[in-house]
């Protein structure tokens, strides 16, 4: 699938929905509860959808834990912490189950080795733990810098694994990675795990730092959050329907404001469903379009939030535009990730060690 072109009036629809989030506020539904503490430094939390007493925890440090009928399980199910590069932007990032993994048992990875570049990792597993000798390196990329890693992962409705990465780092591109198809950096790649050793294709181009993105469970549509260099944080939407190569604007645009002035590379110029800028946050941490049954009324809202400021916000998208965007009655201090559950239900994590519910 070429995920694509989505036409944006960017500047209307942040006006509006930039001051309607708190008038929104108070009719939200969502909630937090704690469903586990003492975990080190959680980036990741999702489930495959064959295991629904069953979440996993992904820990920067290179580890990945269990939470099975509501307890934190002793041990791990993965520790690559001897491969691992951990600290600031690296380490153990995104975790992928195989949408055949009840019967397959494929894992996938996306960390940072001890060299600091990026590896993607399949791993087969025992349905308890994953092997270690069963590694098999899928995707390797050199990184010129520490920080502007990406690191998802995510399986598309087409079965393809979707890797988002970022830049290479420093600041403001300077090597003008991620408008060009000569790097696979600044990139949404694809990579058929069918095929293992086939080329990666180049879906998308021109991102700073996706850190979060995800298909609707429900139709497929990619959300994709992106993190801005000193201004504005944003949210891109594409529809699956869309057919083409999408150029997200980094660096010639930091949202839908111009950033430098040279022309776009290749690809149908997608601008921002959402932004906001550095007054409500400083790095967004993209989510999930709700597909629970808990609270029927909040489906197919899009809930997103901010590690720095702890704001969680959730829209809807329609017409291709941010519709009821609300700023919810909680706050999340060092959010790191989103994640669903087998039934579709919402999860987030924090940096300080704690998962949470969101219903």
């Amino acid at each position: 699938m070429r995920v694509a072109p989505v036409a944006a009036a960017a500047l209307s629809v942040v006006a509006l929905v930039s001051i309607s989030g708190s008038a929104l506020g108070a009719e939200s539904v969502f909630r937090r509860a704690v469903v586990a503490r003492g975990l080190v430094e959680p980036v990741q939390v999702t489930a495959p959808r064959s295991e629904r007493r069953r979440l996993y925890v992904v820990e920067q440090r290179g580890t990945i834990r269990v939470i099975e009928n509501g307890k934190l399980r002793s041990g791990f199910f993965l520790d690559m912490r001897s491969r691992t590069a951990a600290g600031g932007e690296q380490g153990l990032l995104g975790l992928a189950f195989d949408p055949q993994y009840a019967s397959n048992r494929f894992v996938y990875v996306n960390y940072t080795d001890t060299s600091g570049d990026t590896r993607v990792v399949r791993y087969k597993t025992n349905g308890t733990r994953a092997i270690p000798s069963t590694a098999r390196v899928l995707l390797a990329i050199d990184q010129p810098y520490s920080n502007h890693n990406g690191g998802g992962l995510a399986f598309g409705p087409d079965g393809g694994l979707y890797v988002g990465t970022g830049d290479g780092g420093s600041g403001g591109d300077p090597e003008d990675r991620a408008q060009s198809m000569d790097s696979l950096l600044g990139k949404m790649l694809r990579l058929d795990v069918r095929r293992p050793g086939s080329a990666p294709e180049i879906v998308a181009l021109g991102l700073r730092n996706p850190w979060r993105y995800s298909f609707d469970r429900a139709n497929g549509d990619l959300y994709i959050a992106d993190v801005g260099q000193g201004s504005i944080e944003e949210v891109d939407y594409t529809p699956r329907s869309s057919p083409g190569l999408e150029n997200y604007g980094w660096d010639v645009y930091e949202g839908s404001s111009r950033f430098e002035e040279k022309a776009l590379g290749p690809g149908e110029p997608v601008f921002p469903v959402y932004e906001y800028n550095h007054g409500r946050g400083c790095t967004v941490v993209g989510g999930y379009v709700y597909r629970g049954v808990a609270r029927k009324a909040e489906r197919g809202r899009y809930t997103f939030g901010d590690y720095c400021s702890g704001t969680i916000w959730s829209l809807r998208v329609t017409g291709g535009e941010a519709t009821g965007v609300r700023v919810e009655p909680f706050r999340i201090p060092s959010l790191t990730s989103f994640g669903e559950n087998a039934a579709g239900e919402l999860f987030a994590t924090s940096h300080l060690g704690v998962v949470y519910r969101i219903s």
